[in-house]
């Protein structure tokens, strides 16, 4: 398992969760930032990233999806990479951890039960005008926190939005961290420009550019998404620890839990994320960590070099990298006494089976 797993930061021990169990969250959203030719891979066209979320629930719930007539893939110069969905699936399983779904905004429902925190999916966030009311959208997160904690003695919280990191890129921005260039991407070629571009653009419209915010809550609004604050609250709320589950959109949730409460501990919060993420030289989730306080960062790497499934070795080449709490799924995994092995494998028959 060591091998596996690369932490960074203080981190004295990993979560304790064979004992006191685990409960598995994955938080949906959608932007019409997504919308945007160039700015995600998460989707075969880019009208096509408003099912992605309500897909990747259904592929971990029942095995296929049931919004779409085909599985989310990222298509990279004619190569396929599965949805990292599948990966949460297959680790969730081994380790017979307990999955819910979270929806923060998600443009396409999900066919199955899900926690509704918010209705309304992000706007474009060009406008200045990206999320209608994410105070509220935190709120509600806390009551889900405090609720949920009571059931488990660790919290996991992944995510799937597309276009997320040109969104925390926005609100780290705005909070006052120095981002640019620093978020991750799904593609091989990370946008950068046109992250920037995009932010840029929304902050001007705001009328909040490199000004000092009074209320952290107008950076969500302004150039954010419904996830940000659904999962600070989450967090917030929580009356165990919690490990975020996701990739440099979690540093802005991190950023905003700060923001609003500075007393905030992040002693019992860590960051999982895949390795795919903690060695992309287009990023720096380290970086990005460490301007905010002192968040422990696990990385898990699955070995997809030893894999059979040519799909999959698509990762390695900067396809995908992270999604749907990909990382911290196979943490937990882990940490229920599973190998990398055998979360690999059983990555391979799902694959064999859903694609």
């Amino acid at each position: 398992m060591d091998k596996a797993i690369k932490t960074y930061g203080s981190l004295e021990k990993l979560p304790e969760i064979k004992e006191k169990g685990a409960l598995f969250l994955c938080t949906i959203a959608s932007t019409l930032t997504s919308h945007i030719p160039g700015i995600t891979g998460a989707g075969a066209t880019p009208e096509l990233t408003d099912y992605t979320p309500a897909a990747d629930m259904e592929l971990i719930v029942y095995g296929e999806p049931r919004c779409l007539p085909e599985i989310p893939q990222t298509i990279v110069d004619g190569s396929a990479a599965p949805t990292p969905a599948v990966i949460t699936k297959a680790a969730l399983e081994l380790a017979d951890i307990p999955f819910l779904v979270v929806d923060a905004g998600a443009a396409v429902k999900p066919n199955l039960p899900y926690i509704k925190v918010n209705e309304e999916p992000g706007s474009d966030i060009k406008t200045g005008r990206a999320v209608s009311n994410p105070q509220l959208i935190y709120e509600q997160g806390k009551v889900v926190g405090e609720i949920l904690s009571r059931l488990t003695g660790h919290m996991f919280i992944g995510e799937s939005t597309p276009a997320g990191t040109t969104t925390a890129l926005g609100v780290l921005q705005a909070l006052g961290y120095d981002a640019w260039g620093k978020v991750s991407g799904s593609t091989p070629e990370n946008p950068h420009h046109l992250k920037e571009q995009l932010v840029k653009q929304g902050l001007m419209a705001a009328g909040i550019y490199d000004q000092e915010l009074q209320d952290p809550f107008q950076a969500v609004m302004a150039v954010g998404d419904p996830m940000i604050p659904a999962v600070a609250g989450i967090a917030a709320g929580s009356k165990v620890p919690v490990t975020l589950a996701g990739g440099t959109q979690m540093t802005a949730v991190c950023a905003l839990l700060k923001a609003v409460n500075p007393l905030y501990s992040f002693d019992d919060l860590s960051l999982a994320t895949t390795i795919f993420i903690a060695r992309d030289e287009t990023s720096d989730i380290n970086y990005l960590t460490r301007q905010i306080d002192d968040i422990p960062i696990i990385a898990v790497d699955p070995f997809f070099e030893r894999s059979e499934n040519e799909s999959l070795k698509n990762y390695l080449n900067g396809s995908v990298k992270e999604g749907a709490g990909a990382g911290g799924a196979m943490l937990a995994a882990l940490l229920m006494d599973n190998t990398m092995d055998d979360i690999r494998a059983m990555t391979e028959n799902l694959c064999k089976e859903i694609f």
